[in-house]
């Protein structure tokens, strides 16, 4: 894992316990702070997953250069 999939997952689970409160207290301010701040976690968590697999594809791919030159 990548700190943008962890800090991308904490502020998802942050946001929606803001979100949740928000919406138990009746503050309609919270609650879109907290959906705001869910919804800014999942996309940095997204990111962090395009980052992943981006990472994995050139190690792959090293990989099978690799293979190739020492044939």
């Amino acid at each position: 894992m990548n700190k943008h999939q962890v800090r991308g997952s904490a502020n998802e689970a942050a946001g929606k316990v803001q979100k949740n409160v928000g919406k138990a207290t009746g503050n309609g301010t919270l609650q879109v702070k907290g959906k705001a701040r869910e919804v800014a976690g999942k996309t940095e968590k997204k990111y962090g997953n395009a980052k992943s697999d981006m990472q994995k594809s050139d190690m792959q791919e090293r990989d099978r250069d690799s293979e190739r030159h020492t044939r």
